[in-house]
């Protein structure tokens, strides 16, 4: 697809434009999640349209969304072309399911904490996050008590 010199953006316009810092215009670019052409000078220009996967790179990032799923969401998006009105709702269901999960997750570890900040007990035998004298560690690095297991019949994690 063509597009006439006045449609492209240099990278400090498309910094400007978007709120953001010419670095972030480039590492995205180098992400793929945007796309740039290069120019005769080996320069990149991009299409006014970035302008739109960059606010969403934005919103996911308040919201604690990685680039690596928020590349997997662009990846359904035309990269030579404004997406049209279908490709975002294409996009838009699969993305609806990926965060409700992720709220599913939030509201469950709110509970936890919630739980474990109202008890107070600390009690070794109850308690699903104590760990005295850092026994887990054998399993290796991470949270241990709290990742939930399909054979625990009991409800303890």
């Amino acid at each position: 697809m063509s597009h006439k010199p006045t449609d492209m953006l240099t990278v400090g316009e498309v910094a400007q434009r978007a709120g953001i810092a010419t670095s972030a215009v480039r590492f995205y670019d180098d992400q793929g999640l945007i796309t740039a052409l290069r120019t005769p000078g080996n320069q990149r220009r991009y299409p006014r349209h970035v302008l739109r996967r960059i606010s969403i790179i934005q919103a996911a990032r308040r919201f604690g969304v990685t680039l690596a799923e928020v590349a997997t969401i662009l990846d359904g998006l035309p990269a030579d072309r404004m997406p049209s009105k279908t490709d975002w709702t294409r996009i838009s269901r699969r993305w609806h399911a990926q965060l409700q999960a992720r709220r599913r997750e939030i509201e469950c570890l709110e509970a936890e904490l919630t739980g474990c900040i109202g008890c107070g007990c600390l009690s070794l035998t109850t308690c699903r996050i104590v760990n005295p004298d850092d026994q887990l560690s054998q399993q290796g690095p991470g949270p241990r008590r709290l990742i939930p297991t399909h054979n625990d019949s009991a409800g303890q994690r």
